[in-house]
């Protein structure tokens, strides 16, 4: 049996490298750049009015006449005309300034008579209402760096300066086994001995979480050519989540189907509460995550383990990692690391009751999981722990 350390290590040690595609711009909403990307255009692409108004130039602006307008530009239209001293020209927000122009004044801030406008704005100066070329991004510059998150706004960004791909960290593809002689989908009739099945909707979800759709879900019973047959149609994946079946029961077949099915072993159990029996092994590319069957030590050992993967995969970090004071004093007994449902507050996280690995109604309502580390056994109200954010 290893720490939960240096089963995390081990982890990221038989991760694969990361995978580079190029998607469009709307496809690639919450991936992270794999390269750099740099402007293809000054943007804005020349000088142009931020306001509706009217534009001048300030240098040769004599302040005690009025200014003669002629002329409009509109968005979307260009003027090679010069403006003259003493002269203006109506515009609009995002109109480009014609020649010998520098100033924009606000519709709001003059007075028209005729042809004619005096401006009232004491405020105003060279360069007012201007949106310079390239005050944004200049050509060639880099726009955004390689690490980056993108972000409905970040791609936004990226389409007005002229790109329309973008090469990204792949997301891993995954497929989810859920053995168990016990199990009926729900909407069954139930009879005695058996359980709704809930680890595939609990997995399913938690990748949905993380941006992710499995590639397979299969509700298998115990029984060793089921599931031989299904690990050896799932192999082809970058990530195998099993769940039920990892411990040393008479019916705990997975970890000698695993065996025959060429997945090597790189570790099985963990010095952890809840999910012990924890099972990883990997097999060419694909990692393997075989979780124990009780529900809230499946979704434990996704949010510490597979998620921890499926980051190395993305280069995303998906759940924050705080420490936070106790709300109440907590013993347990040494030699485990628990990982503990909690609820945080403005000042501090709670500890929720029914922690048992079967039981899921504090799981329904936790919004982390505390990590109390294997040695220690006190924990005092106010003491700082290290929690994982799980919403």
């Amino acid at each position: 049996m290893i720490s939960v350390t240096d089963a995390k290590k081990l982890i990221l040690e038989n991760c694969g490298a990361s995978i580079v595609k190029s998607l469009t711009l709307i496809e690639a909403n919450g991936y992270i750049l794999a390269e750099p990307v740099f402007a293809l255009i000054d943007t804005p692409p020349f000088d142009q009015s931020a306001m509706d108004g009217y534009a001048f130039s300030y240098e040769n602006w004599d302040k005690k006449n009025p200014l003669l307008v002629q002329g409009e530009i509109q968005t979307g239209y260009y003027s090679n005309n010069p403006v003259p001293a003493q002269e203006a020209v109506r515009i609009f927000t995002g109109a480009p300034l014609p020649p010998d122009t520098d100033t924009v004044v606000m519709q709001e801030k003059i007075i028209k008579a005729g042809n004619t406008i005096h401006i009232l704005d004491e405020q105003v100066y060279q360069g007012s209402h201007v949106r310079l070329q390239g005050s944004q991004t200049k050509n060639g510059e880099m726009a955004l760096g390689r690490g980056q998150l993108l972000t409905p706004a970040g791609l936004s960004f990226l389409a007005g300066i002229g790109i329309q791909t973008v090469n990204v960290f792949s997301k891993p593809t995954v497929s989810i086994i859920v053995t168990g002689k016990e199990l009926i989908i729900a909407g069954n009739p139930i009879t005695k001995g058996k359980i709704f099945e809930s680890n595939s909707i609990g997995l399913v979800s938690a990748l949905q979480q993380s941006g992710l759709s499995p590639v397979s879900v299969e509700v298998i019973d115990d029984e060793e050519e089921d599931i031989n047959n299904a690990i050896t149609r799932q192999l082809q994946v970058d990530i195998l989540i099993l769940t039920g079946g990892v411990s040393v029961g008479d019916y705990d077949l997975v970890p000698a189907a695993l065996e025959k099915c060429g997945v090597n072993k790189i570790f099985h159990k963990v010095k952890q509460k809840p999910g012990k029996p924890f099972y990883f092994g990997r097999c060419g590319q694909t990692l393997v995550f075989a979780l124990p069957g009780n529900p809230a030590a499946v979704m434990s050992c996704y949010y510490e383990y597979v998620v921890l993967a499926i980051s190395h995969f993305t280069h995303k970090n998906y759940f924050k990692r705080l420490l936070l004071p106790l709300a109440d004093d907590f013993y347990k007994k040494p030699g485990l690391t628990y990982f503990l449902k909690g609820k945080t507050s403005e000042h501090d996280v709670a500890i929720l009751n029914n922690q048992e690995s079967y039981l899921l109604n504090s799981f329904a309502i936790a919004d982390c999981l505390l990590e109390l580390d294997e040695d220690k056994t006190d924990f005092k109200k106010g003491e700082l722990v290290n929690i994982c954010m799980i919403i």
